[in-house]
């Protein structure tokens, strides 16, 4: 990502502000990335961190499937690292939501191109969100069976 692309640059000061605890003020920056984007790309980006901010399960979801929709059009190179992340999102939307096999569906493609990823601490942090995915589900799957 280009640092000095004023979306990323929104998202990067909304990131810092999250951390911070200050979630009024990175919803109004990664609003104002929304409002900056140029191309599919940016959009992604913006709607990623939007997600972010939502208080509705159903918002974050749109959010997510937004981001989603944005980086298919954009396809390619640039948005292949991207995937995993917004698929474990997608998973974890609808599994709020209580669509199991949805969730399952997403967690899948999401286990399915990691790959994608390089080795590192944002690689652990996607893979362990996929992995907590999957087993919750095993669980409720287990729960919902009757076994312990």
């Amino acid at each position: 990502m280009d640092p000095n692309n004023p979306v990323v640059k929104f998202c990067a000061q909304g990131m810092q502000a999250e951390a911070e605890g200050d979630h009024a003020l990175a919803l109004d920056l990664f609003t104002r990335a929304w409002e900056a984007r140029q191309d599919d790309y940016e959009a992604c980006i913006a709607a990623h961190y939007l997600a972010r901010q939502q208080e509705n399960p159903t918002d974050v979801l749109h959010w997510n499937w937004l981001a989603l929709q944005h980086a298919e059009a954009v396809g390619g190179e640039e948005v292949r690292g991207f995937y995993p992340s917004l698929y474990l999102n997608m998973g974890w939307s609808h599994e709020v939501l209580g669509d199991q096999e949805k969730a399952q569906k997403y967690y899948d493609l999401a286990a399915a191109c990691l790959y994608e990823v390089p080795a590192g601490p944002y690689h652990d942090v996607v893979s362990g969100g996929i992995a907590a995915g999957k087993e919750r589900l095993r669980s409720n799957d287990k729960n919902e069976d009757g076994l312990p």
